[in-house]
């Protein structure tokens, strides 16, 4: 029986964090092709933000804790050959996919404006990024 390999935990906490923060920036990316877009807390004039902005901080922080979580449970899954290799070029076309659709999205001219599309940027790598090392963290705390 061949022995259990394991990466260090450094290791896929980074691998686990650029996964999340590249699937929740692709989520930024097509969310705003839709209209959900984070520039609209800075365009709001009322006193209530606007429900497409909230939808969009809520699904950005979702998909980077997701994203973050799971990738780091199958880093740590796949190393001691836990995770069949179907299942594993699933993962990877699904990740390709949904990569080259936010390419595409971010390809075509922006509908906001150029300050307003930073910020907005900015926002979803950092809160993307926040939100993909506390999943990766916690994956890790259990395993």
């Amino acid at each position: 029986m061949p022995e259990t390999t394991y990466f260090p935990r450094p290791l896929i906490l980074a691998g686990a964090m650029i996964s999340g923060v590249l699937l929740a920036l692709a989520v930024h990316m097509l969310g705003a092709r839709f209209g959900l877009d984070l520039g609209g807390l800075w365009r709001s004039s009322s006193e209530f933000m606007p429900a497409g902005a909230a939808v969009a901080w809520w699904l950005i922080a979702t998909v980077g804790f997701c994203g973050g979580y799971f990738s780091a449970s199958f880093m740590d899954n796949a190393a001691s050959g836990q995770i069949p290799p179907r299942m594993r070029q699933f993962l990877i076309a699904v990740g390709v996919l949904v990569l080259a659709g936010a390419g595409q999205a971010a390809s075509a001219p922006s509908p906001i404006p150029t300050i307003s599309g930073v910020l907005a940027g900015l926002a979803a790598l950092f809160l993307g990024a926040l939100m993909a090392f506390c999943g990766a963290h916690f994956a890790l705390r259990k395993a």
